[in-house]
């Protein structure tokens, strides 16, 4: 069983890092590694100490899991979170855990934040991200949206959850 945290760090299996930052890593998940010996920050300060550079992009994104144990549930919300990271991540920092229990089971809701780790200080994206141009007036969305927004489905219960929340009610009658 793994030892998922919050500030946990998954590194794909052929990402390259400073060679004298010393990390034990054991397999997650296919194509990607779980480091057991150092958190976010403690990797951060060794990169840049190398330097490196440890670029995490704003935002990142939630995906739930269920398991019979919290950390069953976590491992598995952690996977699935897997599957959305762009190509050009070689990391990933898991940014909060929040476990719900149930009578039979275990729901853990994970966030986690995409992360480049590499010499050079300009992030470039890849080339299969071009731009895509916006016409005046186009009210529809552009071709391979979901593609290039796949985790925006999964934002919206939590921005209306935020909308209908007792503190934006009780502001809103202020």
């Amino acid at each position: 069983m793994h030892n998922v945290m919050e500030k946990s760090i998954l590194l794909r299996q052929k990402a390259q890092i400073p060679s004298g930052i010393a990390m034990h890593t054991e397999v997650f998940s296919e194509g990607w590694d779980l480091a057991q010996s150092l958190d976010a920050s403690e990797l951060e300060t060794s990169t840049n100490t190398h330097g490196w550079h440890f670029i995490r992009i704003a935002g990142g994104f939630v995906q739930c899991g269920v398991g019979q144990t919290s950390q069953e549930a976590t491992t598995s919300a952690l996977r699935l979170s897997l599957t959305h990271v762009g190509e050009h991540f070689n990391a990933i920092e898991v940014a909060l855990i929040e476990i719900t229990r149930y009578p039979w089971f275990f729901l853990a809701r994970v966030q986690i934040a995409s992360l480049r780790i590499q010499q050079s200080a300009v992030l470039l994206s890849p080339g299969d991200y071009e731009p895509i141009p916006i016409k005046a007036g186009n009210r529809c969305l552009p071709d391979r949206t979901t593609a290039l927004y796949s985790n925006f489905s999964s934002a919206m219960p939590l921005l209306k959850r935020m909308l209908i929340s007792p503190a934006t009610a009780h502001r809103r009658h202020l």
